[in-house]
């Protein structure tokens, strides 16, 4: 395992915020549909997905589950559950009519695997970092590539320090 860096700029979202953003990519992927499923990316996926699925009003949701990192440290990708046999071919076999969607695509690395599985998926995330920006069709804010952010699922309630007294 690689120790993870601590990140140059931290990036905290809200509860609020994150849901205001996911309506937001809902808005766009209305536009791009009609999708016969949505596959989510555990984890950082779940709850995106679980909100752009009830805004378009898609029923099949199937999971991906990958793990690459914990809080601490990043690991080699190893996929724990594919993707459906049936969801596959709601999406013709390669993808076609289904959405992808995670929170975040930060090197892109996850984004690749999946898009192996369904190369014909339209990939949307909630937040895109330059490294893996080119992997999805559809995203919502982009940050820098050392921003880390801090998802609410994540987040706890404190106090947080005065940026003049060294708070990142």
């Amino acid at each position: 395992m690689i120790a993870h860096k601590t990140p140059d700029k931290a990036f905290p979202v809200s509860w609020d915020q994150f849901h205001r953003d996911c309506r937001a990519l809902s808005w766009r992927l209305n536009e791009t549909g009609p999708f016969h499923a949505v596959v989510a990316i555990t984890r950082g996926g779940l709850v995106p997905a679980a909100i752009v699925a009830r805004e378009l009003g898609v029923r099949v949701i199937d999971t991906v589950c990958i793990a690459s990192y914990d809080h601490l440290h990043k690991s080699e990708l190893k996929v724990l559950k594919g993707i459906s046999d049936m969801t596959v071919k709601l999406g013709g076999g390669s993808g076609r009519n289904l959405l992808v969607v995670d929170d975040l695509v930060d090197t892109g690395a996850t984004a690749r695997v999946v898009r192996s599985m369904i190369p014909d998926a339209h990939f949307a995330t909630v937040y895109a970092k330059p490294l893996g920006k080119p992997l999805v069709d559809t995203f919502i804010t982009e940050v820098s590539q050392d921003t880390w952010i801090y998802f609410p699922w994540d987040l706890d309630l404190a106090f947080a320090p005065p940026l003049r007294d060294g708070a990142a």
